[in-house]
């Protein structure tokens, strides 16, 4: 008989949520169970009836049923179920049946209750539906990053320190001197309150000593007008964005539109070893396109640390967009030099999932040229061309490979003037055929990197009042964005691979995070936003109620979960020096990770199937009969 204790609570801690137990409680638990034998066929539980034990599957399969007799599970091996029937008056909501012969152990209610009253762990297991378990496993991985956990008011050492817009370039650095800080908040002459604009010591240097300017010049004439901040509320992550996005090292925090503080990027040293921002000083300083190459492991150094030291998806999507998009402006600097200025305006615009700061290893380029409605194929087209081509080129030599849907400003149709772009987006929208659909999940996202970049805004602002405006086009691309369905069988398990060099795994982009990427996407238009990045597209889905309650945590959690998996195996396919790619063995997952991707496969699920509903087909004229 002991023998046979040991034996049942080695297997119970093989599974949740008994693996957070005391490895004491596991053994009274196993003292405690009754074990019953189930032949394929024969019921289990039966709806209505009285029920005081909870069951955990030792071997076998068992079907669970909704009350109306349609199949709600089908659980396998270390499942539990009967937990949500003791919990609700002690009667049973979903009738099961053995659907081959199986082994359980069956746990008494007293025992049940017991572990819930004194481990949560347990207790919250079993108590939590599937999305508010997938809430609870992202909002805990997210705990244990100081960077995600620490308010930015915690960094606020001192007051602001500030001088009138009306002061000289004298009086602010003697000032800065004086109060030994490396930056200085400059305010309007009639509010201290209201900031203005900001000078750093490298404004100083480069904007007053190099440039021989006398000393009582005023502070205007060298500030930053165009300030970025942050509020005192926000956490210290959201503050390494704002610096990662904008290539700044300093920035005014705010509470209730006054300014409370000035947080540096020594601040935030602490908070993410080898800082990311060191990283894209590095390719911003590059000679030459060699020289950009040989930081690509860098970057994938930076890559790898920030997912070990437990970023969230956000933190590591947007840093690798800005490297990406640094080396984009680097080259385009690089492209000057070697063939003069641009003879007129123009813009060089990312696309895709750099646009959206969601750029992940492995991805490759996506790019167009904005160029001047002046444009002379005659008299510029060469310029541009060998421009193009120089900063594509130099992205597939530092790790951005050739889009092979020739999707790069190296295409003619992709390096056009600013009203063909106008029209190309008008009619993708008025005519949405396949082509313009493609053409509309790839374009929709962008972001400008160089150069005219307010015609990009521009652009998104055409794009979102347009198509907001068009129930044919939003039905159309809802069709379109239901191509792909997460990788969950009729029973919720795992539709793999078959045969072939990836076989058993799953392609956790393909049939995950590019189709939640474009419902999304479908959604944030309808609602008329212009906000790209699929986190900050959710924030204003969920402010215009086009989502039931909650559905939108629901999505922004699956897509964080999702990602993070992605995450975790291309940083072991960088330290394993094997090419990066997106299959994950479902089988290489812990039991844990396991059922929460199933959890965010099913939100996924869902999801598509509401945005059939929420953008019905427009059905065509009648026909006579």
């Amino acid at each position: 008989m002991e023998v046979e204790l040991v034996e049942i609570a080695d297997h119970f801690r093989r599974y949740e949520p008994f693996d957070a137990l005391p490895d004491e409680v596991v053994q009274q638990v196993a003292a405690g169970v009754e074990v019953a034998y189930y032949r394929a066929g024969s019921t289990i539980l039966t709806f209505g009836d009285e029920i005081h034990e909870v069951y955990f599957v030792r071997s076998g399969s068992v079907e669970v049923f909704r009350r109306n007799g349609t199949l709600y599970n089908r659980l396998e091996e270390g499942s539990l179920f009967g937990q949500m029937s003791l919990l609700m008056h002690n009667r049973v909501r979903f009738p099961a049946r053995a659907l081959e012969d199986s082994l359980l152990y069956i746990i008494p209610e007293e025992i049940f209750n017991q572990l819930c009253d004194e481990h949560d762990a347990f207790a919250d297991y079993v108590e939590l539906g599937d999305r508010a378990r997938l809430r609870q496993t992202v909002s805990r991985a997210q705990q244990t990053n100081e960077l995600m956990r620490t308010r930015i008011q915690q960094l606020i050492t001192r007051e602001p320190v500030s001088v009138p817009v009306t002061a000289s370039v004298y009086e602010a650095a003697r000032q800065m001197t004086e109060e030994g800080v490396s930056s200085l908040l400059i305010t309007a002459a009639e509010d201290s309150h209201q900031v203005v604009g900001i000078i750093t010591d490298r404004d100083l240097r480069t904007r007053f000593i190099a440039a021989g300017l006398p000393l009582k010049v005023p502070v205007a004439e060298i500030m930053s007008e165009e300030l970025i901040s942050v509020e005192a509320q926000q956490y210290v992550f959201e503050a390494m964005l704002s610096m990662l996005r904008y290539k700044i090292h300093h920035l005014p925090v705010m509470r209730d539109r006054r300014p409370v503080g000035v947080i540096a990027l020594s601040d935030l040293i602490r908070y993410e070893s080898q800082n990311s921002l060191l990283v894209v000083a590095r390719i911003l300083r590059a000679q030459d396109v060699e020289e950009l190459k040989g930081l690509k492991q860098q970057i994938e150094a930076s890559f790898v640390r920030m997912v070990n030291e437990d970023a969230n998806s956000q933190m590591v999507g947007s840093a690798m967009s800005v490297f990406g998009r640094s080396i984009q402006q680097r080259l385009l600097e690089l492209a000057q030099e070697k063939l003069g200025p641009p003879p007129i305006p123009c813009c060089f615009v990312a696309l895709g999932s750099m646009a959206r700061d969601e750029l992940l290893p492995g991805g490759d380029q996506d790019n167009a040229l904005i160029l001047d409605n002046s444009y002379d194929p005659s008299a510029h087209g060469d310029y541009f061309e060998q421009l193009a081509i120089f900063v594509c080129d130099g992205l597939a030599a530092t790790g951005y490979p050739y889009c092979k849907g020739g999707v790069m400003a190296t295409t003619e149709r992709w390096r056009q003037p600013r009203e063909v772009w106008s029209r190309y987006f008008s009619e993708w929208i008025e005519k949405p055929s396949q082509e313009a659909l493609l053409n509309s999940s790839i374009f929709f996202d962008l972001d400008g990197a160089w150069g005219e970049v307010e015609w990009v805004e521009q652009l998104k602002e055409q794009v979102a009042n347009q198509a907001k405006k068009s129930p044919h086009f939003l039905s159309a691309l809802a069709r379109n964005a239901l191509s792909r369905t997460p990788p969950l069988g009729f029973f919720k398990d795992f539709l793999v691979e078959r045969d072939g060099k990836h076989q058993n795994s799953l392609d956790l982009k393909r049939r995950g995070t590019a189709p939640l990427a474009a419902l999304i996407r479908v959604h944030a238009l309808a609602a008329g936003s212009t906000a790209q990045n699929s986190f900050d597209r959710l924030d204003h889905i969920r402010d215009a109620d086009l989502l039931p309650l909650g559905r939108a945590e629901a999505l922004r959690d699956a897509l964080e979960f999702m990602s993070v998996v992605r995450l975790k195996h291309q940083a072991e396919n960088l330290v394993q020096g094997v090419d990066v790619d997106n299959k994950i063995n479902p089988e290489s997952l812990s039991q844990f990770d396991r059922r929460n991707l199933k959890d965010a496969f099913q939100a996924l699920s869902n999801a598509q199937k509401f945005l059939k509903f929420r953008y019905p087909a427009e059905r065509g004229p009648r026909r006579g009969r």
